[in-house]
Protein backbone atom coordinates (compact mmCIF):
# COMPACT_ATOMS: atom_id res chain seq x y z
CA UNK A 1 0.00 0.00 0.00
CA UNK A 2 1.34 3.44 -0.83
CA UNK A 3 -0.13 6.87 -0.26
CA UNK A 4 2.47 8.79 -2.27
CA UNK A 5 1.34 10.49 -5.41
CA UNK A 6 4.52 9.70 -7.33
CA UNK A 7 7.60 7.73 -6.52
CA UNK A 8 11.04 8.04 -8.11
CA UNK A 9 9.72 6.42 -11.26
CA UNK A 10 7.00 9.02 -11.56
CA UNK A 11 4.26 6.59 -10.74
CA UNK A 12 0.95 7.97 -9.60
CA UNK A 13 -0.45 6.05 -6.69
CA UNK A 14 -1.91 8.66 -4.39
CA UNK A 15 -5.06 7.44 -2.75
CA UNK A 16 -8.36 8.84 -3.97
CA UNK A 17 -9.90 11.55 -1.83
CA UNK A 18 -13.33 13.14 -1.69
CA UNK A 19 -13.58 16.94 -1.58
CA UNK A 20 -14.08 16.89 2.16
CA UNK A 21 -11.09 14.60 2.71
CA UNK A 22 -8.67 16.75 0.71
CA UNK A 23 -6.30 18.83 2.81
CA UNK A 24 -7.31 19.68 6.33
CA UNK A 25 -10.98 18.71 6.08
CA UNK A 26 -12.78 15.41 6.24
CA UNK A 27 -15.12 13.40 8.39
CA UNK A 28 -13.18 11.42 10.98
CA UNK A 29 -13.04 7.81 9.71
CA UNK A 30 -13.97 5.38 12.42
CA UNK A 31 -13.09 1.80 13.07
CA UNK A 32 -14.49 0.06 16.11
CA UNK A 33 -11.56 -0.33 18.45
CA UNK A 34 -10.56 0.80 21.88
CA UNK A 35 -6.82 1.57 22.27
CA UNK A 36 -6.48 -1.68 24.24
CA UNK A 37 -7.80 -3.61 21.24
CA UNK A 38 -11.35 -4.21 22.49
CA UNK A 39 -14.35 -3.37 20.31
CA UNK A 40 -17.15 -0.82 20.15
CA UNK A 41 -15.19 2.40 20.78
CA UNK A 42 -14.62 4.52 17.64
CA UNK A 43 -11.04 4.91 16.38
CA UNK A 44 -10.22 8.17 14.60
CA UNK A 45 -7.77 7.51 11.75
CA UNK A 46 -7.51 11.20 10.80
CA UNK A 47 -6.47 12.17 14.32
CA UNK A 48 -4.00 9.29 14.35
CA UNK A 49 -2.38 10.67 11.20
CA UNK A 50 -2.02 14.11 12.79
CA UNK A 51 -0.62 12.58 15.98
CA UNK A 52 1.94 10.63 13.92
CA UNK A 53 3.13 13.88 12.32
CA UNK A 54 3.48 15.64 15.67
CA UNK A 55 5.24 12.68 17.29
CA UNK A 56 7.83 12.68 14.49
CA UNK A 57 8.52 16.38 15.08
CA UNK A 58 6.60 17.80 12.11
CA UNK A 59 4.28 20.80 12.39
CA UNK A 60 1.82 20.44 9.51
CA UNK A 61 -0.17 23.49 10.67
CA UNK A 62 0.87 26.64 8.79
CA UNK A 63 2.45 29.25 11.06
CA UNK A 64 2.67 33.01 11.43
CA UNK A 65 2.90 35.11 8.30
CA UNK A 66 1.58 32.47 5.89
CA UNK A 67 -1.93 33.94 5.60
CA UNK A 68 -0.56 37.42 4.98
CA UNK A 69 1.90 36.15 2.37
CA UNK A 70 -0.85 34.16 0.67
CA UNK A 71 -3.05 37.25 0.47
CA UNK A 72 -0.21 39.21 -1.14
CA UNK A 73 0.38 36.45 -3.71
CA UNK A 74 -3.32 36.34 -4.58
CA UNK A 75 -3.35 40.09 -5.10
CA UNK A 76 -0.27 39.91 -7.34
CA UNK A 77 -1.75 37.07 -9.42
CA UNK A 78 -5.17 38.73 -9.77
CA UNK A 79 -4.02 40.53 -12.94
CA UNK A 80 -1.30 38.25 -14.26
CA UNK A 81 0.26 39.27 -17.57
CA UNK A 82 2.92 37.46 -19.59
CA UNK A 83 6.24 38.56 -18.02
CA UNK A 84 9.30 39.51 -20.00
CA UNK A 85 11.33 36.46 -21.07
CA UNK A 86 8.29 34.16 -20.82
CA UNK A 87 6.91 32.57 -24.00
CA UNK A 88 3.13 32.70 -24.44
CA UNK A 89 2.10 29.13 -25.34
CA UNK A 90 -1.50 29.26 -24.15
CA UNK A 91 -2.93 28.55 -27.64
CA UNK A 92 -1.38 25.04 -27.73
CA UNK A 93 -3.33 21.84 -27.02
CA UNK A 94 -2.07 21.19 -23.49
CA UNK A 95 -3.60 18.46 -21.33
CA UNK A 96 -2.98 16.80 -17.96
CA UNK A 97 -3.49 13.22 -16.80
CA UNK A 98 -3.78 12.48 -13.08
CA UNK A 99 -6.04 10.74 -10.58
CA UNK A 100 -9.79 11.29 -10.89
CA UNK A 101 -9.91 13.43 -7.77
CA UNK A 102 -6.54 15.20 -8.04
CA UNK A 103 -6.54 18.94 -7.53
CA UNK A 104 -2.82 19.68 -7.24
CA UNK A 105 -1.83 19.41 -10.90
CA UNK A 106 1.92 19.80 -11.34
CA UNK A 107 2.35 19.07 -15.04
CA UNK A 108 0.73 19.31 -18.48
CA UNK A 109 2.01 18.05 -21.82
CA UNK A 110 1.78 18.73 -25.55
CA UNK A 111 3.45 17.10 -28.58
CA UNK A 112 4.04 17.87 -32.26
CA UNK A 113 5.94 16.33 -35.16
CA UNK A 114 9.14 18.10 -36.15
CA UNK A 115 12.06 17.21 -38.44
CA UNK A 116 13.94 14.42 -36.67
CA UNK A 117 11.15 13.11 -34.47
CA UNK A 118 8.38 14.08 -32.05
CA UNK A 119 8.78 17.19 -29.89
CA UNK A 120 7.43 16.95 -26.35
CA UNK A 121 6.83 19.95 -24.14
CA UNK A 122 6.33 19.23 -20.44
CA UNK A 123 5.17 22.28 -18.48
CA UNK A 124 5.49 22.36 -14.68
CA UNK A 125 3.68 24.86 -12.46
CA UNK A 126 6.15 27.66 -11.61
CA UNK A 127 6.00 27.67 -7.82
CA UNK A 128 9.32 29.54 -7.55
CA UNK A 129 7.75 32.53 -9.31
CA UNK A 130 5.08 32.72 -6.62
CA UNK A 131 6.90 31.77 -3.40
CA UNK A 132 9.83 33.91 -2.34
CA UNK A 133 12.86 32.16 -0.87
CA UNK A 134 13.04 32.25 2.96
CA UNK A 135 9.44 33.53 3.19
CA UNK A 136 7.01 32.00 5.73
CA UNK A 137 5.50 29.64 3.12
CA UNK A 138 8.96 28.62 1.93
CA UNK A 139 10.18 27.94 5.46
CA UNK A 140 7.20 25.68 6.13
CA UNK A 141 7.83 23.81 2.87
CA UNK A 142 11.53 23.40 3.67
CA UNK A 143 10.84 21.89 7.09
CA UNK A 144 8.08 19.50 5.95
CA UNK A 145 9.83 18.78 2.58
CA UNK A 146 6.77 17.21 0.90
CA UNK A 147 3.02 16.76 0.91
CA UNK A 148 1.92 13.72 2.86
CA UNK A 149 -1.00 11.72 1.47
CA UNK A 150 -2.97 9.22 3.53
CA UNK A 151 -6.29 7.57 2.84
CA UNK A 152 -8.03 9.81 5.36
CA UNK A 153 -6.07 13.05 5.70
CA UNK A 154 -3.54 15.00 3.62
CA UNK A 155 -0.85 17.34 4.93
CA UNK A 156 0.01 19.80 2.15
CA UNK A 157 3.50 21.24 1.83
CA UNK A 158 2.05 24.47 0.42
CA UNK A 159 -1.24 26.23 1.24
CA UNK A 160 -4.08 24.77 -0.81
CA UNK A 161 -4.67 28.22 -2.31
CA UNK A 162 -1.36 27.64 -4.11
CA UNK A 163 -1.01 23.88 -4.58
CA UNK A 164 -4.59 23.40 -5.81
CA UNK A 165 -5.00 26.97 -7.02
CA UNK A 166 -2.56 29.53 -8.36
CA UNK A 167 0.39 27.19 -9.00
CA UNK A 168 -1.72 24.17 -9.99
CA UNK A 169 -2.13 23.80 -13.76
CA UNK A 170 -5.90 23.69 -13.53
CA UNK A 171 -8.15 23.21 -16.52
CA UNK A 172 -9.08 26.41 -18.39
CA UNK A 173 -6.72 28.57 -16.29
CA UNK A 174 -3.69 30.62 -17.38
CA UNK A 175 -0.56 29.70 -15.43
CA UNK A 176 3.17 30.45 -15.34
CA UNK A 177 5.30 27.37 -15.94
CA UNK A 178 8.81 25.99 -16.22
CA UNK A 179 8.94 24.02 -19.47
CA UNK A 180 11.21 21.11 -20.43
CA UNK A 181 11.31 20.59 -24.20
CA UNK A 182 12.86 17.58 -25.93
CA UNK A 183 12.70 15.82 -29.29
CA UNK A 184 12.39 12.02 -29.35
CA UNK A 185 14.12 10.38 -32.30
CA UNK A 186 13.21 7.20 -34.18
CA UNK A 187 15.19 5.01 -31.75
CA UNK A 188 13.82 6.65 -28.62
CA UNK A 189 16.88 8.85 -28.18
CA UNK A 190 16.57 12.49 -27.11
CA UNK A 191 18.12 14.49 -29.95
CA UNK A 192 17.34 18.04 -28.77
CA UNK A 193 16.51 19.41 -25.34
CA UNK A 194 16.18 22.59 -23.32
CA UNK A 195 14.41 24.34 -20.44
CA UNK A 196 12.56 27.66 -20.65
CA UNK A 197 9.73 29.65 -19.09
CA UNK A 198 6.20 29.81 -20.52
CA UNK A 199 2.64 30.92 -19.92
CA UNK A 200 0.34 27.94 -20.49
CA UNK A 201 -3.32 26.91 -20.32
CA UNK A 202 -4.48 23.39 -19.52
CA UNK A 203 -7.15 22.60 -22.10
CA UNK A 204 -8.17 19.19 -20.76
CA UNK A 205 -7.88 17.73 -17.24
CA UNK A 206 -7.96 13.97 -17.79
CA UNK A 207 -7.90 10.87 -15.57
CA UNK A 208 -5.65 7.80 -15.66
CA UNK A 209 -8.65 5.53 -15.14
CA UNK A 210 -10.20 6.81 -18.37
CA UNK A 211 -7.20 7.56 -20.60
CA UNK A 212 -5.47 4.22 -19.90
CA UNK A 213 -8.23 2.02 -21.39
CA UNK A 214 -8.74 4.57 -24.22
CA UNK A 215 -5.05 4.31 -25.21
CA UNK A 216 -5.24 0.52 -25.17
CA UNK A 217 -8.33 0.55 -27.41
CA UNK A 218 -6.75 3.08 -29.77
CA UNK A 219 -3.53 1.05 -30.01
CA UNK A 220 -5.69 -1.94 -30.98
CA UNK A 221 -7.25 0.05 -33.82
CA UNK A 222 -10.55 0.99 -32.18
CA UNK A 223 -11.73 4.53 -33.04
CA UNK A 224 -13.17 6.45 -30.09
CA UNK A 225 -13.52 10.22 -30.45
CA UNK A 226 -15.55 10.74 -27.25
CA UNK A 227 -12.80 12.76 -25.55
CA UNK A 228 -15.22 14.42 -23.13
CA UNK A 229 -15.51 11.07 -21.36
CA UNK A 230 -11.78 11.21 -20.56
CA UNK A 231 -12.12 14.20 -18.22
CA UNK A 232 -11.52 13.50 -14.53
CA UNK A 233 -14.19 13.59 -11.84
CA UNK A 234 -12.80 16.82 -10.38
CA UNK A 235 -12.73 18.44 -13.85
CA UNK A 236 -16.42 17.66 -14.30
CA UNK A 237 -17.25 19.99 -11.42
CA UNK A 238 -16.84 22.90 -13.85
CA UNK A 239 -17.42 23.60 -17.55
CA UNK A 240 -14.91 22.20 -20.03
CA UNK A 241 -12.49 24.44 -21.89
CA UNK A 242 -14.01 25.81 -25.10
CA UNK A 243 -11.32 24.07 -27.17
CA UNK A 244 -12.71 20.61 -26.36
CA UNK A 245 -15.63 21.40 -28.60
CA UNK A 246 -13.33 22.38 -31.45
CA UNK A 247 -13.15 26.08 -30.63
CA UNK A 248 -10.44 28.55 -29.60
CA UNK A 249 -8.29 27.87 -32.67
CA UNK A 250 -7.81 24.12 -32.16
CA UNK A 251 -9.22 21.45 -34.53
CA UNK A 252 -12.21 19.39 -33.45
CA UNK A 253 -10.20 16.19 -32.87
CA UNK A 254 -7.08 17.79 -31.41
CA UNK A 255 -7.14 15.96 -28.05
CA UNK A 256 -7.44 12.47 -29.52
CA UNK A 257 -4.57 13.22 -31.92
CA UNK A 258 -2.49 14.67 -29.08
CA UNK A 259 -2.88 11.60 -26.89
CA UNK A 260 -2.00 9.25 -29.76
CA UNK A 261 1.10 11.29 -30.63
CA UNK A 262 2.26 11.46 -27.03
CA UNK A 263 1.75 7.71 -26.68
CA UNK A 264 3.74 7.08 -29.88
CA UNK A 265 6.67 9.11 -28.53
CA UNK A 266 6.51 7.44 -25.13
CA UNK A 267 6.61 3.94 -26.62
CA UNK A 268 9.93 4.90 -28.26
CA UNK A 269 11.23 6.54 -25.07
CA UNK A 270 10.30 3.56 -22.94
CA UNK A 271 11.88 0.97 -25.24
CA UNK A 272 15.12 2.95 -25.20
CA UNK A 273 15.08 3.23 -21.39
CA UNK A 274 14.56 -0.49 -20.97
CA UNK A 275 17.37 -1.19 -23.42
CA UNK A 276 19.67 0.92 -21.21
CA UNK A 277 18.62 -1.10 -18.15
CA UNK A 278 15.65 0.74 -16.63
CA UNK A 279 13.73 -1.60 -14.34
CA UNK A 280 10.04 -2.30 -14.92
CA UNK A 281 7.93 -3.28 -11.93
CA UNK A 282 4.40 -4.41 -12.71
CA UNK A 283 2.72 -4.51 -9.33
CA UNK A 284 -0.57 -3.54 -7.75
CA UNK A 285 -0.85 -0.84 -5.09
CA UNK A 286 -3.34 -0.86 -2.25
CA UNK A 287 -6.30 1.46 -2.76
CA UNK A 288 -8.30 1.90 0.46
CA UNK A 289 -12.03 2.15 -0.16
CA UNK A 290 -13.37 5.13 1.82
CA UNK A 291 -17.14 5.64 2.00
CA UNK A 292 -18.59 8.52 4.03
CA UNK A 293 -15.27 8.99 5.77
CA UNK A 294 -14.94 5.31 6.75
CA UNK A 295 -12.37 2.82 5.51
CA UNK A 296 -14.41 -0.25 4.61
CA UNK A 297 -12.06 -2.30 2.42
CA UNK A 298 -8.75 -2.44 0.55
CA UNK A 299 -8.85 -2.68 -3.21
CA UNK A 300 -6.12 -2.75 -5.84
CA UNK A 301 -4.89 0.01 -8.14
CA UNK A 302 -2.89 -1.36 -11.05
CA UNK A 303 -0.58 0.47 -13.43
CA UNK A 304 -2.09 1.26 -16.83
CA UNK A 305 -0.92 2.74 -20.13
CA UNK A 306 -1.77 6.33 -19.15
CA UNK A 307 0.25 6.05 -15.94
CA UNK A 308 3.16 4.65 -17.94
CA UNK A 309 2.88 7.57 -20.37
CA UNK A 310 3.21 10.17 -17.62
CA UNK A 311 5.94 8.18 -15.88
CA UNK A 312 8.13 8.10 -18.97
CA UNK A 313 7.54 11.78 -19.74
CA UNK A 314 8.45 12.80 -16.18
CA UNK A 315 11.60 10.65 -16.16
CA UNK A 316 12.68 12.24 -19.44
CA UNK A 317 11.86 15.77 -18.23
CA UNK A 318 13.83 15.30 -15.01
CA UNK A 319 16.83 14.18 -17.03
CA UNK A 320 16.54 17.24 -19.29
CA UNK A 321 16.52 19.54 -16.26
CA UNK A 322 19.54 17.84 -14.66
CA UNK A 323 21.60 18.07 -17.86
CA UNK A 324 20.53 21.68 -18.48
CA UNK A 325 21.72 22.78 -15.03
CA UNK A 326 24.98 20.87 -15.48
CA UNK A 327 25.64 22.45 -18.89
CA UNK A 328 24.83 25.85 -17.39
CA UNK A 329 27.48 25.36 -14.72
CA UNK A 330 24.96 25.34 -11.86
CA UNK A 331 24.94 23.16 -8.74
CA UNK A 332 21.67 21.49 -7.81
CA UNK A 333 20.18 18.40 -6.19
CA UNK A 334 20.48 15.00 -7.81
CA UNK A 335 18.12 12.15 -7.06
CA UNK A 336 20.04 8.89 -6.84
CA UNK A 337 19.48 5.20 -6.23
CA UNK A 338 22.86 3.58 -5.73
CA UNK A 339 23.55 -0.02 -6.66
CA UNK A 340 21.48 -2.36 -4.45
CA UNK A 341 23.05 -2.94 -1.06
CA UNK A 342 21.81 -6.53 -1.06
CA UNK A 343 22.57 -7.51 -4.63
CA UNK A 344 23.76 -10.88 -3.32
CA UNK A 345 20.22 -11.61 -2.07
CA UNK A 346 18.75 -10.56 -5.46
CA UNK A 347 21.20 -12.96 -7.11
CA UNK A 348 20.05 -15.71 -4.73
CA UNK A 349 16.38 -15.05 -5.54
CA UNK A 350 17.11 -15.25 -9.26
CA UNK A 351 18.99 -18.54 -8.71
CA UNK A 352 15.91 -19.96 -6.97
CA UNK A 353 14.00 -19.18 -10.18
CA UNK A 354 16.60 -20.84 -12.41
CA UNK A 355 18.42 -17.68 -13.55
CA UNK A 356 22.04 -16.76 -12.88
CA UNK A 357 22.63 -13.01 -12.50
CA UNK A 358 26.13 -11.45 -12.69
CA UNK A 359 28.11 -11.14 -9.48
CA UNK A 360 28.23 -7.36 -9.93
CA UNK A 361 25.00 -5.32 -10.11
CA UNK A 362 23.61 -5.23 -13.65
CA UNK A 363 20.26 -3.53 -14.22
CA UNK A 364 19.84 -4.85 -17.78
CA UNK A 365 20.26 -8.46 -16.62
CA UNK A 366 17.95 -7.87 -13.66
CA UNK A 367 15.21 -6.38 -15.80
CA UNK A 368 15.47 -9.20 -18.34
CA UNK A 369 15.02 -11.66 -15.48
CA UNK A 370 12.02 -9.78 -14.07
CA UNK A 371 10.32 -9.54 -17.46
CA UNK A 372 10.86 -13.25 -18.11
CA UNK A 373 9.30 -14.08 -14.74
CA UNK A 374 6.33 -11.80 -15.46
CA UNK A 375 5.73 -13.58 -18.78
CA UNK A 376 6.20 -17.13 -17.54
CA UNK A 377 4.93 -16.99 -13.94
CA UNK A 378 2.47 -14.11 -13.60
CA UNK A 379 0.92 -15.61 -10.45
CA UNK A 380 4.14 -15.39 -8.42
CA UNK A 381 5.63 -12.35 -10.17
CA UNK A 382 4.12 -9.85 -7.67
CA UNK A 383 5.95 -11.64 -4.82
CA UNK A 384 9.23 -11.29 -6.67
CA UNK A 385 8.68 -7.64 -7.62
CA UNK A 386 7.95 -6.65 -4.02
CA UNK A 387 11.08 -8.44 -2.77
CA UNK A 388 13.38 -6.83 -5.36
CA UNK A 389 11.97 -3.36 -4.69
CA UNK A 390 12.70 -3.77 -0.98
CA UNK A 391 16.23 -5.00 -1.70
CA UNK A 392 16.91 -2.05 -4.02
CA UNK A 393 16.69 0.43 -1.15
CA UNK A 394 15.20 3.96 -1.16
CA UNK A 395 16.19 6.92 -3.32
CA UNK A 396 18.24 9.75 -1.86
CA UNK A 397 19.08 13.38 -2.59
CA UNK A 398 22.68 14.48 -3.03
CA UNK A 399 24.49 17.68 -3.94
CA UNK A 400 25.12 17.80 -7.69
CA UNK A 401 28.01 20.07 -8.71
CA UNK A 402 28.36 20.72 -12.44
CA UNK A 403 31.79 19.07 -12.59
CA UNK A 404 30.92 16.05 -10.42
CA UNK A 405 30.60 12.59 -11.93
CA UNK A 406 26.86 11.85 -11.40
CA UNK A 407 26.03 9.06 -8.98
CA UNK A 408 23.12 8.03 -11.19
CA UNK A 409 19.81 6.28 -10.61
CA UNK A 410 20.19 2.50 -10.82
CA UNK A 411 16.50 1.70 -11.19
CA UNK A 412 15.94 4.23 -13.97
CA UNK A 413 19.29 3.58 -15.70
CA UNK A 414 19.74 7.35 -15.67
CA UNK A 415 23.11 9.07 -15.32
CA UNK A 416 21.85 12.63 -14.77
CA UNK A 417 18.66 12.76 -12.74
CA UNK A 418 16.95 15.28 -10.49
CA UNK A 419 13.47 15.99 -9.17
CA UNK A 420 11.82 18.90 -10.96
CA UNK A 421 8.29 17.87 -11.96
CA UNK A 422 6.33 18.22 -8.69
CA UNK A 423 7.13 21.57 -6.99
CA UNK A 424 3.64 21.84 -5.46
CA UNK A 425 4.38 18.86 -3.22
CA UNK A 426 8.18 18.31 -3.10
CA UNK A 427 10.61 20.90 -1.76
CA UNK A 428 13.65 19.72 -3.81
CA UNK A 429 11.67 20.45 -6.99
CA UNK A 430 11.08 24.01 -5.77
CA UNK A 431 14.80 24.36 -5.04
CA UNK A 432 15.54 23.15 -8.59
CA UNK A 433 13.21 25.78 -10.04
CA UNK A 434 15.01 28.52 -8.13
CA UNK A 435 18.38 27.34 -9.45
CA UNK A 436 16.94 27.36 -12.99
CA UNK A 437 15.49 30.87 -12.59
CA UNK A 438 18.84 32.23 -11.41
CA UNK A 439 20.60 30.58 -14.35
CA UNK A 440 18.17 31.98 -16.95
CA UNK A 441 18.59 35.48 -15.50
CA UNK A 442 22.37 35.06 -15.16
CA UNK A 443 22.09 35.79 -11.43
CA UNK A 444 24.13 34.38 -8.53
CA UNK A 445 23.10 30.95 -7.26
CA UNK A 446 20.20 31.07 -4.77
CA UNK A 447 21.90 28.39 -2.64
CA UNK A 448 25.55 27.69 -1.87
CA UNK A 449 26.87 24.14 -2.32
CA UNK A 450 26.95 23.84 1.46
CA UNK A 451 23.29 24.87 1.69
CA UNK A 452 22.30 22.43 -1.07
CA UNK A 453 24.10 19.63 0.76
CA UNK A 454 22.25 20.51 3.97
CA UNK A 455 18.90 20.59 2.14
CA UNK A 456 19.63 17.16 0.63
CA UNK A 457 20.46 15.68 4.03
CA UNK A 458 17.40 17.23 5.68
CA UNK A 459 15.13 15.91 2.90
CA UNK A 460 16.66 12.43 3.26
CA UNK A 461 16.14 12.48 7.03
CA UNK A 462 12.59 13.80 6.68
CA UNK A 463 11.81 11.24 3.98
CA UNK A 464 12.87 8.43 6.30
CA UNK A 465 10.62 9.76 9.07
CA UNK A 466 7.73 10.37 6.70
CA UNK A 467 8.03 6.87 5.22
CA UNK A 468 7.60 5.52 8.75
CA UNK A 469 4.48 7.65 9.19
CA UNK A 470 3.13 6.36 5.91
CA UNK A 471 3.88 2.75 6.85
CA UNK A 472 2.18 3.17 10.22
CA UNK A 473 -0.87 4.79 8.60
CA UNK A 474 -0.97 2.04 5.98
CA UNK A 475 -1.08 -0.49 8.81
CA UNK A 476 -3.75 1.47 10.70
CA UNK A 477 -5.92 1.69 7.58
CA UNK A 478 -5.37 -2.01 6.82
CA UNK A 479 -6.06 -2.92 10.47
CA UNK A 480 -9.45 -1.22 10.21
CA UNK A 481 -10.26 -2.73 6.81
CA UNK A 482 -9.06 -6.27 7.60
CA UNK A 483 -10.45 -6.67 11.12
CA UNK A 484 -13.26 -8.92 9.91
CA UNK A 485 -10.76 -11.26 8.22
CA UNK A 486 -8.81 -12.34 11.31
CA UNK A 487 -8.21 -16.07 11.09
CA UNK A 488 -7.89 -16.16 7.30
CA UNK A 489 -4.69 -17.42 5.59
CA UNK A 490 -3.00 -15.30 2.91
CA UNK A 491 -0.05 -15.89 0.54
CA UNK A 492 2.70 -13.31 1.01
CA UNK A 493 6.38 -12.48 0.64
CA UNK A 494 8.90 -11.48 3.31
CA UNK A 495 9.82 -7.80 2.88
CA UNK A 496 11.90 -7.27 6.01
CA UNK A 497 14.01 -9.50 8.24
CA UNK A 498 16.22 -8.11 11.00
CA UNK A 499 16.59 -8.00 14.74
CA UNK A 500 13.60 -5.62 14.68
CA UNK A 501 11.35 -8.37 13.37
CA UNK A 502 10.15 -10.20 10.27
CA UNK A 503 7.60 -8.49 8.03
CA UNK A 504 5.42 -9.98 5.31
CA UNK A 505 3.49 -8.26 2.54
CA UNK A 506 0.29 -9.95 1.43
CA UNK A 507 -0.17 -9.59 -2.31
CA UNK A 508 -3.98 -9.60 -2.60
CA UNK A 509 -5.28 -7.50 -1.05
CA UNK A 510 -1.99 -5.60 -0.62
CA UNK A 511 -1.15 -5.02 3.05
CA UNK A 512 1.78 -5.67 5.36
CA UNK A 513 2.27 -6.90 8.91
CA UNK A 514 4.71 -8.53 11.30
CA UNK A 515 5.18 -12.27 11.70
CA UNK A 516 5.04 -12.93 15.44
CA UNK A 517 4.76 -16.72 15.34
CA UNK A 518 7.06 -19.24 13.56
CA UNK A 519 9.15 -16.46 11.97
CA UNK A 520 12.55 -18.06 12.61
CA UNK A 521 14.82 -18.43 9.58
CA UNK A 522 12.82 -16.23 7.21
CA UNK A 523 14.61 -13.75 4.91
CA UNK A 524 13.59 -11.07 2.41
CA UNK A 525 12.06 -12.67 -0.66
CA UNK A 526 10.88 -15.88 1.00
CA UNK A 527 7.35 -16.85 -0.04
CA UNK A 528 5.08 -17.89 2.82
CA UNK A 529 1.49 -18.50 3.78
CA UNK A 530 0.51 -16.51 6.85
CA UNK A 531 -2.58 -16.41 9.07
CA UNK A 532 -3.89 -13.02 10.17
CA UNK A 533 -4.16 -13.40 13.95
CA UNK A 534 -4.57 -9.85 15.29
CA UNK A 535 -5.17 -6.22 14.22
CA UNK A 536 -4.99 -3.07 16.32
CA UNK A 537 -5.19 0.28 14.51
CA UNK A 538 -4.44 2.27 17.67
CA UNK A 539 -0.98 0.70 17.86
CA UNK A 540 -0.58 0.20 14.09
CA UNK A 541 -0.32 -3.55 14.63
CA UNK A 542 -1.09 -6.27 12.11
CA UNK A 543 0.17 -9.64 13.34
CA UNK A 544 0.68 -12.83 11.36
CA UNK A 545 1.57 -16.41 12.15
CA UNK A 546 3.57 -18.31 9.55
CA UNK A 547 1.55 -21.33 8.43
CA UNK A 548 3.85 -22.76 5.75
CA UNK A 549 6.31 -21.93 3.00
CA UNK A 550 5.22 -21.66 -0.63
Amino acid sequence: MSFRKHDDHGKHNRQHQTNEQHGEGGHPPFGSWHPDGTHHVPFDLAQAALDEMHTAGFKPEFGDGVAEQMAAIEQRYASLAVPSGVEDLRPLGWSSIDNDTSRDLDQIEVADRVPGGIRLRVAIGDVAAAVEQDSPIDKHAEVQTQTIYTAVKNFPMLPLELSTGLTSLNEAADRLAVMMTFVVGAEGEIVEEGVSLAMVRNRAQLAYSRVGPWLEKTAAGVVDDDVMSLRSDSAREHDADASLGGGDGLPANWLAEQLKLQDEAVQLLHAARVKRGALEFHKAEADPVVVDGRVIDIGEATQNRAMNLIEDLMVAANGVMARTLRKGGRSGLQRVVVVPRRWDRIVALAHEHGTELPVNPDSVALNNFLEEQRRTDSIHYPDLAVAVIKLMGPGQYMLMRPDDDPTGHFGLAARDYTHSTAPNRRFPDLVTQRVLHAMTRNEPAPYSDEELGAIAQHCNDADKALRKIERDMQKRVAAVAMADRVGQVFPGVVTGASDKGVYVRVIRPPFEGRVVQNEQGLDVGDKVNVKLIHTNPARAFIDFAKVSGR
